[in-house]
């Protein structure tokens, strides 16, 4: 029963620093590489949260985030998503020249 209230507590204390805290546009607004940064920002709320609670745990999180597996794995990941966006981004640019060019007639 205790460890139930306290993760109520803990999920309550995530959600109320998270949500007003969000200073941001929205997504379609961004630039289209800004979406990028949404896993380490939810990470450091998340961070943020548990470190109000219980200063060790946040400092197990900071240890874990460090590990040679975790830092490769993100490097890998946006590595990867990086190639992707640039994909998607060339992609864009050929709908739009063909259809400013195919159906519009520009």
């Amino acid at each position: 029963m205790v460890q139930y209230r306290a993760l109520v507590i803990a999920l309550i204390l995530l959600l109320s620093t998270t949500v007003p805290e969000v200073h941001s546009k929205s997504i379609f607004e961004r630039d289209r590489r800004d979406w990028l940064v949404i896993p380490d920002a939810i990470a450091a709320y998340i961070y943020e949260a548990v470190n109000k609670m219980s200063p060790r745990v946040g400092q197990f999180l900071v240890d874990a985030a460090q590990t040679p597996v975790v830092a490769g794995t993100r490097n890998f990941l946006i590595r990867e998503t990086t190639k992707l966006s640039l994909l998607a981004e060339q992609l864009m640019e050929k709908i739009k020249n063909l259809w400013y060019t195919k159906v519009l007639g520009y």
